[in-house]
Protein backbone atom coordinates (compact mmCIF):
# COMPACT_ATOMS: atom_id res chain seq x y z
CA UNK A 1 0.00 0.00 0.00
CA UNK A 2 1.48 3.49 -1.17
CA UNK A 3 3.10 5.66 2.06
CA UNK A 4 1.10 8.60 0.69
CA UNK A 5 -2.53 8.79 0.05
CA UNK A 6 -4.20 11.50 -2.01
CA UNK A 7 -7.44 12.94 -1.42
CA UNK A 8 -9.27 11.22 -4.15
CA UNK A 9 -7.62 7.63 -3.21
CA UNK A 10 -8.90 7.79 0.27
CA UNK A 11 -12.04 6.08 0.05
CA UNK A 12 -10.11 2.93 -1.92
CA UNK A 13 -7.17 3.45 0.85
CA UNK A 14 -9.58 2.61 3.81
CA UNK A 15 -11.88 -0.02 2.01
CA UNK A 16 -8.14 -1.80 1.50
CA UNK A 17 -7.62 -0.89 5.17
CA UNK A 18 -10.87 -2.76 6.36
CA UNK A 19 -10.47 -5.73 4.35
CA UNK A 20 -6.81 -5.82 5.52
CA UNK A 21 -8.11 -6.55 9.07
CA UNK A 22 -10.82 -9.11 7.44
CA UNK A 23 -8.12 -11.12 6.63
CA UNK A 24 -6.74 -11.82 9.81
CA UNK A 25 -9.59 -14.33 9.88
CA UNK A 26 -10.17 -15.37 6.87
CA UNK A 27 -10.13 -18.92 7.58
CA UNK A 28 -13.77 -18.23 8.75
CA UNK A 29 -16.19 -19.12 5.57
CA UNK A 30 -18.41 -16.08 6.17
CA UNK A 31 -15.70 -13.65 6.45
CA UNK A 32 -13.61 -15.12 3.36
CA UNK A 33 -16.62 -14.09 1.58
CA UNK A 34 -17.31 -10.58 3.13
CA UNK A 35 -13.62 -9.97 1.95
CA UNK A 36 -14.72 -11.06 -1.52
CA UNK A 37 -17.23 -8.86 -1.58
CA UNK A 38 -15.57 -6.04 -0.40
CA UNK A 39 -12.41 -6.53 -2.85
CA UNK A 40 -15.47 -6.49 -5.58
CA UNK A 41 -16.15 -2.82 -4.33
CA UNK A 42 -12.51 -1.73 -3.76
CA UNK A 43 -12.05 -2.23 -8.02
CA UNK A 44 -15.54 -1.14 -9.02
CA UNK A 45 -14.77 2.22 -7.10
CA UNK A 46 -10.70 2.55 -8.32
CA UNK A 47 -12.78 2.29 -11.12
CA UNK A 48 -14.99 4.60 -11.01
CA UNK A 49 -12.69 7.67 -9.05
CA UNK A 50 -9.76 6.74 -11.94
CA UNK A 51 -12.35 6.94 -15.02
CA UNK A 52 -13.52 10.44 -13.62
CA UNK A 53 -9.93 12.02 -12.72
CA UNK A 54 -9.62 15.58 -13.56
CA UNK A 55 -6.46 16.87 -15.48
CA UNK A 56 -5.33 18.43 -11.90
CA UNK A 57 -5.78 14.96 -10.22
CA UNK A 58 -3.95 13.47 -12.84
CA UNK A 59 -1.26 16.22 -12.52
CA UNK A 60 -0.82 14.94 -8.58
CA UNK A 61 -0.40 11.16 -9.53
CA UNK A 62 2.30 12.15 -11.80
CA UNK A 63 3.91 13.80 -8.75
CA UNK A 64 3.14 10.81 -6.47
CA UNK A 65 6.33 10.71 -4.36
CA UNK A 66 5.78 6.78 -4.12
CA UNK A 67 5.61 6.69 -8.03
CA UNK A 68 9.13 4.87 -9.58
CA UNK A 69 11.28 7.16 -10.90
CA UNK A 70 14.47 6.19 -13.77
CA UNK A 71 16.58 4.52 -11.89
CA UNK A 72 13.34 1.68 -10.22
CA UNK A 73 12.80 1.23 -14.48
CA UNK A 74 16.64 0.67 -14.89
CA UNK A 75 16.64 -2.03 -11.70
CA UNK A 76 13.03 -3.66 -12.86
CA UNK A 77 13.23 -3.65 -16.35
CA UNK A 78 17.10 -4.19 -17.51
CA UNK A 79 20.45 -6.11 -16.33
CA UNK A 80 23.94 -5.53 -16.38
CA UNK A 81 23.32 -1.68 -16.31
CA UNK A 82 26.20 0.49 -16.24
CA UNK A 83 25.78 3.81 -15.26
CA UNK A 84 27.98 6.87 -16.95
CA UNK A 85 28.99 9.89 -15.53
CA UNK A 86 30.18 13.38 -16.20
CA UNK A 87 29.89 15.73 -18.95
CA UNK A 88 33.63 15.79 -19.55
CA UNK A 89 33.25 19.69 -18.91
CA UNK A 90 32.14 20.30 -15.78
CA UNK A 91 31.10 18.01 -13.33
CA UNK A 92 28.43 14.87 -13.43
CA UNK A 93 24.85 16.09 -12.96
CA UNK A 94 23.06 13.79 -10.30
CA UNK A 95 19.62 15.37 -11.78
CA UNK A 96 20.43 12.86 -15.35
CA UNK A 97 21.47 9.73 -14.80
CA UNK A 98 22.30 7.55 -17.94
CA UNK A 99 24.21 4.13 -18.93
CA UNK A 100 24.18 0.98 -21.19
CA UNK A 101 21.77 -1.65 -20.39
CA UNK A 102 20.20 -5.37 -21.57
CA UNK A 103 16.49 -4.75 -21.56
CA UNK A 104 16.81 -8.71 -22.70
CA UNK A 105 19.23 -11.13 -24.28
CA UNK A 106 19.25 -9.61 -27.19
CA UNK A 107 18.56 -5.62 -26.59
CA UNK A 108 20.96 -3.09 -25.72
CA UNK A 109 19.95 0.11 -25.01
CA UNK A 110 21.33 3.68 -24.04
CA UNK A 111 18.93 4.53 -21.26
CA UNK A 112 18.73 7.92 -20.07
CA UNK A 113 16.79 9.92 -17.62
CA UNK A 114 15.58 12.61 -15.15
CA UNK A 115 16.17 11.34 -11.60
CA UNK A 116 14.47 12.63 -8.39
CA UNK A 117 14.57 11.76 -4.76
CA UNK A 118 12.26 10.45 -2.17
CA UNK A 119 13.59 12.34 0.40
CA UNK A 120 15.06 15.77 1.71
CA UNK A 121 18.75 14.53 1.65
CA UNK A 122 18.41 12.35 -1.38
CA UNK A 123 16.30 15.25 -3.48
CA UNK A 124 18.89 17.82 -2.84
CA UNK A 125 21.37 15.79 -4.18
CA UNK A 126 19.71 14.86 -7.03
CA UNK A 127 18.65 19.03 -7.38
CA UNK A 128 14.88 17.80 -7.11
CA UNK A 129 15.22 16.54 -10.73
CA UNK A 130 15.98 19.60 -12.37
CA UNK A 131 19.25 19.67 -14.46
CA UNK A 132 21.39 21.63 -15.22
CA UNK A 133 23.15 22.68 -18.59
CA UNK A 134 26.24 19.95 -17.69
CA UNK A 135 23.30 17.08 -17.48
CA UNK A 136 21.84 17.95 -20.91
CA UNK A 137 25.33 17.86 -21.96
CA UNK A 138 26.25 14.36 -20.34
CA UNK A 139 22.85 13.33 -22.11
CA UNK A 140 24.04 14.41 -25.37
CA UNK A 141 27.78 12.68 -24.98
CA UNK A 142 25.74 9.71 -24.35
CA UNK A 143 23.95 9.79 -26.94
CA UNK A 144 26.52 10.30 -28.77
CA UNK A 145 27.91 7.26 -27.82
CA UNK A 146 25.21 5.07 -28.54
CA UNK A 147 24.99 6.11 -32.37
CA UNK A 148 28.91 5.36 -32.50
CA UNK A 149 27.90 1.58 -31.35
CA UNK A 150 24.65 1.73 -33.18
CA UNK A 151 22.57 1.05 -29.95
CA UNK A 152 18.92 2.22 -29.59
CA UNK A 153 18.28 5.42 -27.34
CA UNK A 154 15.67 5.53 -24.60
CA UNK A 155 15.10 8.19 -22.30
CA UNK A 156 12.42 8.68 -19.76
CA UNK A 157 11.42 11.72 -18.99
CA UNK A 158 10.02 13.28 -14.67
CA UNK A 159 10.97 16.37 -14.20
CA UNK A 160 9.66 20.08 -12.93
CA UNK A 161 11.79 21.80 -15.40
CA UNK A 162 15.36 22.60 -16.08
CA UNK A 163 17.14 24.46 -12.76
CA UNK A 164 16.22 28.21 -13.19
CA UNK A 165 19.41 29.57 -11.25
CA UNK A 166 21.99 32.26 -12.11
CA UNK A 167 25.03 29.40 -12.28
CA UNK A 168 22.65 27.60 -14.48
CA UNK A 169 21.98 30.06 -17.07
CA UNK A 170 25.48 31.53 -16.60
CA UNK A 171 26.81 28.08 -17.95
CA UNK A 172 24.64 27.88 -20.99
CA UNK A 173 21.07 26.35 -20.18
CA UNK A 174 19.44 27.75 -23.29
CA UNK A 175 22.39 25.98 -25.23
CA UNK A 176 22.39 23.08 -23.98
CA UNK A 177 18.89 22.54 -24.57
CA UNK A 178 19.01 23.68 -28.11
CA UNK A 179 21.99 21.73 -28.80
CA UNK A 180 19.89 18.48 -27.37
CA UNK A 181 17.17 19.17 -29.67
CA UNK A 182 19.18 19.20 -32.95
CA UNK A 183 21.44 16.82 -32.10
CA UNK A 184 18.47 14.39 -31.13
CA UNK A 185 16.82 15.27 -34.48
CA UNK A 186 19.45 14.00 -36.25
CA UNK A 187 20.80 11.23 -34.24
CA UNK A 188 21.67 8.29 -36.37
CA UNK A 189 19.82 5.40 -34.34
CA UNK A 190 16.23 4.99 -32.85
CA UNK A 191 15.37 7.03 -30.29
CA UNK A 192 12.07 6.37 -27.81
CA UNK A 193 11.05 9.00 -25.38
CA UNK A 194 8.85 8.04 -22.31
CA UNK A 195 6.92 10.97 -20.44
CA UNK A 196 6.91 8.60 -16.88
CA UNK A 197 5.69 11.26 -14.32
CA UNK A 198 6.00 15.08 -15.11
CA UNK A 199 7.25 16.54 -18.55
CA UNK A 200 7.70 20.64 -17.97
CA UNK A 201 8.86 22.56 -20.59
CA UNK A 202 12.13 22.24 -21.94
CA UNK A 203 13.55 20.79 -19.30
CA UNK A 204 11.39 17.48 -20.37
CA UNK A 205 12.25 18.49 -23.79
CA UNK A 206 16.00 18.75 -23.63
CA UNK A 207 15.62 14.83 -23.71
CA UNK A 208 12.69 14.83 -25.14
CA UNK A 209 13.36 14.26 -29.17
CA UNK A 210 12.80 10.86 -30.52
CA UNK A 211 11.39 8.91 -33.26
CA UNK A 212 8.43 7.43 -31.09
CA UNK A 213 6.93 9.34 -28.13
CA UNK A 214 4.98 7.36 -25.34
CA UNK A 215 3.06 8.72 -22.13
CA UNK A 216 2.46 7.02 -19.11
CA UNK A 217 -1.76 7.06 -18.49
CA UNK A 218 -0.90 9.77 -15.57
CA UNK A 219 2.12 11.50 -16.53
CA UNK A 220 1.68 15.10 -18.17
CA UNK A 221 3.35 17.31 -20.66
CA UNK A 222 3.45 20.78 -20.75
CA UNK A 223 5.21 24.14 -21.81
CA UNK A 224 4.20 25.30 -18.08
CA UNK A 225 3.54 23.71 -15.23
CA UNK A 226 -0.04 24.63 -14.07
CA UNK A 227 1.50 26.74 -10.87
CA UNK A 228 3.38 28.80 -13.02
CA UNK A 229 0.65 29.36 -15.68
CA UNK A 230 -1.92 30.10 -12.78
CA UNK A 231 0.43 32.74 -11.55
CA UNK A 232 1.08 34.14 -14.83
CA UNK A 233 -2.59 34.61 -16.18
CA UNK A 234 -4.21 35.08 -12.39
CA UNK A 235 -1.32 36.76 -10.57
CA UNK A 236 -1.97 33.64 -8.19
CA UNK A 237 -1.31 29.71 -7.63
CA UNK A 238 -4.99 29.41 -6.40
CA UNK A 239 -6.57 28.76 -10.18
CA UNK A 240 -3.87 25.95 -10.69
CA UNK A 241 -7.18 23.41 -11.59
CA UNK A 242 -8.59 25.98 -14.13
CA UNK A 243 -4.73 26.19 -15.87
CA UNK A 244 -4.44 22.19 -15.61
CA UNK A 245 -7.57 22.04 -17.64
CA UNK A 246 -6.46 24.93 -19.88
CA UNK A 247 -3.31 23.36 -20.59
CA UNK A 248 -4.84 19.93 -21.95
CA UNK A 249 -1.56 18.40 -20.72
CA UNK A 250 -3.28 15.07 -20.27
CA UNK A 251 -1.66 11.92 -22.39
CA UNK A 252 -5.82 11.40 -24.10
CA UNK A 253 -5.08 15.38 -24.75
CA UNK A 254 -2.01 15.05 -26.23
CA UNK A 255 -2.49 11.74 -28.02
CA UNK A 256 -5.48 13.54 -29.64
CA UNK A 257 -3.48 16.56 -30.38
CA UNK A 258 -0.54 14.24 -31.83
CA UNK A 259 2.01 15.51 -29.50
CA UNK A 260 2.63 11.54 -28.53
CA UNK A 261 2.05 8.37 -30.56
CA UNK A 262 0.89 6.39 -27.54
CA UNK A 263 -0.78 5.84 -24.12
CA UNK A 264 1.11 3.31 -21.95
CA UNK A 265 -1.38 1.90 -19.48
CA UNK A 266 -0.83 1.56 -15.96
CA UNK A 267 -1.40 -0.99 -13.29
CA UNK A 268 -5.03 -0.08 -11.33
CA UNK A 269 -4.65 2.58 -9.06
CA UNK A 270 -1.85 4.09 -10.76
CA UNK A 271 2.19 3.22 -11.17
CA UNK A 272 2.68 3.93 -7.50
CA UNK A 273 0.54 0.93 -6.80
CA UNK A 274 2.91 -1.60 -8.29
CA UNK A 275 6.27 -0.84 -9.68
CA UNK A 276 6.61 -4.53 -10.41
CA UNK A 277 3.48 -4.48 -13.12
CA UNK A 278 4.29 -1.08 -13.81
CA UNK A 279 7.92 -1.96 -15.07
CA UNK A 280 6.96 -5.09 -16.71
CA UNK A 281 4.02 -3.19 -19.14
CA UNK A 282 6.82 -0.68 -20.02
CA UNK A 283 9.45 -2.99 -20.79
CA UNK A 284 7.05 -4.52 -23.08
CA UNK A 285 6.31 -1.69 -24.65
CA UNK A 286 9.72 -0.69 -25.21
CA UNK A 287 10.44 -4.07 -26.72
CA UNK A 288 8.01 -4.18 -29.21
CA UNK A 289 8.69 -0.59 -30.18
CA UNK A 290 12.26 -1.22 -30.75
CA UNK A 291 11.41 -4.41 -32.92
CA UNK A 292 9.33 -2.14 -35.11
CA UNK A 293 11.80 0.74 -35.63
CA UNK A 294 14.83 -1.76 -36.53
CA UNK A 295 12.78 -2.48 -39.65
CA UNK A 296 13.05 0.80 -40.61
CA UNK A 297 16.27 2.37 -42.41
CA UNK A 298 18.02 5.25 -40.63
CA UNK A 299 17.86 7.54 -43.13
CA UNK A 300 13.88 7.20 -43.27
CA UNK A 301 13.79 6.94 -39.47
CA UNK A 302 16.05 10.64 -39.25
CA UNK A 303 13.29 11.73 -42.25
CA UNK A 304 10.01 10.85 -40.18
CA UNK A 305 11.76 12.38 -37.17
CA UNK A 306 11.60 15.59 -38.29
CA UNK A 307 8.70 16.24 -40.01
CA UNK A 308 6.96 14.82 -36.90
CA UNK A 309 8.28 17.54 -35.04
CA UNK A 310 7.77 20.39 -37.63
CA UNK A 311 4.01 19.52 -38.07
CA UNK A 312 3.24 20.27 -34.60
CA UNK A 313 1.49 23.14 -33.59
CA UNK A 314 -1.18 24.93 -35.60
CA UNK A 315 -1.16 28.99 -36.32
CA UNK A 316 -3.32 31.30 -38.39
CA UNK A 317 -2.35 34.06 -40.78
Amino acid sequence: MPKVTLEFEKPIVELEQKNEERRRYADNPSIAEEIQKIEKRVNQLQQSVFAGLTRWQKVQLARHPDRPYTLDYINLMTKDFIELHGDRTFRDDKAIVGGLAHLDDHQTVMIIGHQKGRDTKSNLYRNFGMPNPEGYRKALRLMKLAEKFRKPVVTLLDTPGAYPGLEAEERGQAEAIARNLLEMSRLRVPIIVVIIGEGASGGALGIGVGDRILMLENAWYSVISPESCSSILWRSWEYKEQAAEALQLTAPDLKKQGVIDEIVPEPPGGAHRSHDQMATILKETLLGELKHLSKTKIEKLIERRIEKFSKMGAWTG
